[in-house]
């Protein structure tokens, strides 16, 4: 009879553990399903984010609140949006009065390092004028 009990508990425990691994590993792949929805509908959230940030840097020279003329703006996109030539639009009197770098930034995005270092290099007035002559 002891013998009987004993096959029994031993039985049971091995179904228990074949049940406790079986019911885990169904508990890790639901949860890993549920990790993989959220990862990929953050994703869809920061490329939307993206995006719209890229969208609204190229329009932002047609907005009404813009402080330039839109004509007069050049999209060059990395490292800086825009460069401005002020008075470029004039037809009357074509000279460039002035040159501004501007980097469009909505929310509360900041500027990037790199972005940092070209305000800091126009600001120390380490901005030059080349000329480059192809040879033929």
């Amino acid at each position: 009879m002891e013998l009987i009990l004993i096959i029994i508990f031993i039985i049971a425990l091995v179904v228990g553990i074949f049940l406790g691994v079986y019911i885990g590993k169904l508990i890790s792949e639901r949860k890993f399903l549920d990790e993989i929805k959220e990862h990929r509908k953050d994703a869809v959230l920061k490329s939307r984010a993206v995006l719209t940030g890229q969208f609204s840097e190229q329009l932002a020279p047609y907005f009404p609140d813009f402080p330039y003329n839109p004509n007069e703006c050049k999209f060059i996109g990395k490292p800086i949006d825009f460069v401005v030539f002020k008075g470029l639009d004039n037809k009357e009197n074509p000279q460039i009065d002035e040159i501004v770098f501007v980097e469009v930034k909505s929310g509360k995005s900041k500027l990037s390092k790199f972005e940092k270092s070209v305000k800091e290099a126009v600001e120390d007035k380490r901005v030059r004028f080349e000329e480059y002559r192809v040879g033929f």
